[in-house]
């Protein structure tokens, strides 16, 4: 199944996304937002439910992130080898973690907001992990059973502030600047998440090109770490990290600007796709 979190006129709730459009699951069970249906645990109900009729169509509703509000998004710094040979950084024994707040987070389609302080506005595609049961210090050879499934995310960075320290949240986390969607795909349509291909392409050029087996820390890998530092909730995201072609390494370099439009691809789950909007 493919679930989203939407709004339309002053309703805001989550359902299926089918070929016809959007099942609203809100108005059909108890739980009204998708983490609390994550939390529930019974992906059956929504399952019963796939071949109801549409409520909305696709493009009618604004689109909000996966998650609107998760308890954490954790995200992975330096996880492909191309990456951090573009950095000149050293591979870490450990994992690269740092914090995104869920009020950075919008949806597909919705505008990436340039901030008013930097023009060093940078894309990042990223494969996102949605956690879909509580767990804690789970082993790597159970990690994917506590997965509810994967989404396209864009953990969009200004470059000048990510840099201000030597601590990455500054540049990591201004507001409207993490695309999440269009959709996740539940786990049971992605059994393995290290065949995947992810493309980040900026007006149509392609600018990222990898497949998800590349990364240094596995999926499983980052879940057990993470989940050795405090119990992972249903509705968390963990945002994978992001392969080389950033536009900050490239000669000259790439930033975004009012009006382009970046799209992040994933096999098996879609396409994200924002348009680039300068703050007032």
């Amino acid at each position: 199944m493919k679930l989203c979190s939407f709004h339309i006129g002053n309703h805001s709730s989550y359902g299926i996304v089918t070929d016809a459009g959007i099942i609203d699951l809100g108005k059909r069970l108890p739980q009204k937002t998708l983490r609390e249906y994550l939390a529930a645990g019974d992906m059956s109900t929504a399952a019963a439910l796939a071949s109801a009729p549409a409520d909305y169509a696709f493009n009618a509703v604004q689109h909000a992130p996966v998650i609107p509000n998760p308890d954490k998004i954790i995200c992975v710094g330096l996880n492909y080898h191309d990456h951090i040979g573009e950095t000149g950084r050293e591979e870490t024994r450990f994992p690269v973690l740092f914090a995104r707040y869920s009020g950075s987070q919008i949806g597909h389609e919705q505008p990436l907001m340039k901030p008013l302080e930097s023009d060093k506005f940078d894309y990042e595609g990223e494969l996102a992990v949605i956690i879909g049961k509580e767990c804690r210090r789970v082993s790597e050879a159970d990690a994917l059973n506590v997965v509810a499934g994967y989404s396209c995310y864009n953990d969009v960075s200004v470059r000048d502030w990510q840099k201000h320290t030597h601590q990455f949240m500054a540049g990591k986390t201004f507001y409207a600047t993490g695309p999440f969607g269009p959709w996740m795909v539940t786990a049971d349509e992605i059994p393995d998440p290290t065949i995947l291909r992810l493309q980040t392409r900026l007006n149509g050029d392609v600018m990222q090109d990898t497949t998800t087996n590349l990364m240094i820390a596995s999926i499983p890998r980052l879940i057990s770490y993470c989940s050795t530092i405090l119990p992972l909730l249903p509705g968390d995201v963990i945002v994978s990290g992001t392969p080389g072609g950033v536009g900050a390494r490239r000669i000259p370099p790439v930033f975004m600007k009012e009006g382009d439009v970046c799209e992040v691809e994933i096999s098996g789950i879609g396409v994200l796709r924002n348009t680039v909007k300068s703050e007032d």
